[in-house]
């Protein structure tokens, strides 16, 4: 695609963004159902949000910290999720905060800050909510005149070739101050690609090599990254897709890209009606899970497979065999009920259990076009191995866990699947606590799979603490090596990253 096509997309979905910008909406009553069930619901805790930087706290430690981790978990995740008495209407909508802990000699050190958007600055000028989100259009948005009017930066977070930048969906990364988190602002990575959507999930391979892509739903167009070990542009391709679909993650193996298309679908006439962007989108369980394999030396050569129906937010990894066979693990839901309607509800404190996500194995033949899925019974999220095998033969596979029902959203423990045996390594935190994403951190000198550390954060509810744990990753059963207690919660994030000292 030319350089101006990918200008005129990206301009293209902002003015259709802005169609419905100056609908009038009824005063938000989000905010007061979610104010009613606080005192009778404690996850709600979790969803509460904040309205200012979190000073460095020290954290109490138990336990010690094993001598080679040192260096800082970033998390990212929504934090603010009203301002001025309006309530955003979905989990994504909030303006994202990036967390650091620093592990070291003083032990850890917690603290948060959040990513200075144009969104951000705009609607903390006004005193409320001015631009659209993700899921809620607030009454007299403002109009939209580029799709970074509505980033919010609060999904995941990166460090590659000497910036550290904090993610979203629909628009350019954001360059933080590694010493200081301050915004540095957006990143372009040329001129043609400037504005144009760069996911949450990029790929970085053992050779450093980092892969990404961007969806352009007004256009039907997907976008695909390749950024040397240096932080350059190598190499940007658009292709367009029909059917666009949301889409949230991919896989990278040694010679290709792998994208699960679930069949929630754009639909442009929604989106013309003054619908959120998540509302734009149609259940379409007709059309399967589409499945694009694009080789990497070919990016315009793509090989379709077929699933069926079912909904993807998050994979974990892939490789290939000698043959051409694709095994890829991800995280299957039956339908898209959680995205569309479940993280609505939490923004009002009710939860309703459905459509659970387990763990699904996948092979893609690209020899003979077939494909075969296997679906665990391990109700789980968040995927993550060692990252020493993105793209290559992996073996260990780690995700937060829901080992007990119960009456709150999320997940209880920490857990590890050898996919070749079969056999798991859990442990559960307990009934009143809330796991988020644990990474696995190697240890240093060692180059065997899964020899090293798991670290994450929970939200203990009872006391209203924030839990980091160090885990021996070969014996999650035992329990945290170490853990701090932070005496402030905080809000429930999504994805984390580990940056060495």
């Amino acid at each position: 695609m030319q350089r101006r096509d990918v200008l005129r997309a990206a301009l293209s979905a902002a003015a259709l963004a802005a169609t419905g910008a100056r609908a009038q909406g009824r005063p938000d009553a989000v905010q007061a159902a979610f104010d009613a069930q606080r005192a009778s619901t404690p996850w709600t805790l979790a969803f509460a949000g904040l309205q200012a930087d979190a000073a460095p706290m020290p954290l109490r430690l138990h336990g010690r910290l094993p001598a080679g981790l040192q260096g800082s978990l970033l998390r990212n995740g929504p934090a603010r999720h009203s301002l001025g008495g309006q309530r955003y209407h979905h989990w994504f909508d909030g303006d994202g905060m990036l967390q650091r802990y620093t592990l070291g000699a003083r032990g850890i050190v917690h603290e948060g800050r959040f990513v200075r958007t144009a969104k951000f600055e705009a609607d903390s000028a006004a005193g409320r909510p001015v631009r659209q989100a993700f899921g809620t259009v607030p009454p007299d948005s403002e109009p939209v005149t580029s799709p970074d009017d509505l980033n919010v930066a609060n999904t995941s977070v990166v460090q590659h070739g000497g910036r550290v930048m904090a993610l979203w969906e629909g628009g350019s990364a954001y360059a933080l101050d590694p010493q200081t988190l301050a915004t540095r602002g957006p990143v372009a990575w040329s001129p043609t690609y400037a504005g144009v959507a760069f996911s949450a999930h990029p790929k970085i391979e053992p050779d450093g090599t980092l892969w990404n892509f961007g969806v352009t739903s007004f256009r039907g167009l997907l976008s695909v990254y390749r950024i040397d070990a240096q932080g350059a542009l190598a190499q940007a391709v658009t292709l367009p897709v029909k059917d666009i679909a949301m889409v949230h993650d991919f896989a990278v193996t040694e010679r290709h890209l792998v994208f699960l298309l679930p069949p929630l679908v754009f639909d442009l006439a929604r989106a013309r009606s003054g619908s959120s962007f998540l509302d734009a989108h149609v259940w379409r369980p007709e059309l399967g899970m589409r499945v694009l394999v694009l080789p990497k030396d070919q990016l315009d050569k793509p090989q379709w497979f077929e699933l069926p129906a079912g909904f993807v937010f998050h994979l974990g990894n892939a490789w290939e065999d000698a043959a051409g066979v694709i095994t890829l693990d991800y995280i299957r839901s039956p339908s898209a009920w959680h995205a569309n309607e479940g993280l609505k509800l939490l923004m009002r404190g009710v939860h309703e259990e459905r459509d659970v996500a387990t763990i699904t194995l996948l092979r893609l033949d690209t020899r003979s076009g077939r494909a075969h899925q296997t679906l665990l019974p391990l109700v789980a999220e968040f995927p993550r191995v060692d990252p020493r095998v993105v793209g290559r033969r992996h073996r260990q596979l780690f995700v937060a866990a829901r080992q007990a029902p119960g009456d709150r959203p999320g997940w209880d423990a920490v857990q590890r699947l050898d996919l070749d045996s079969g056999r798991t390594d859990s442990y559960r935190y307990g009934p009143g606590v809330m796991v988020e994403e644990h990474v696995f951190v190697p240890r240093p000198g060692s180059t065997r799979e899964g020899d090293g550390w798991l670290l994450g954060t929970a939200l203990d509810l009872a006391k209203q603490q924030m839990l980091c744990s160090v885990f021996d990753a070969r014996n999650l059963a035992a329990g945290p090596l170490a853990q701090g207690t932070l005496d402030r919660p905080m809000p429930l994030g999504l994805h984390a990253i580990f940056v060495p000292a």
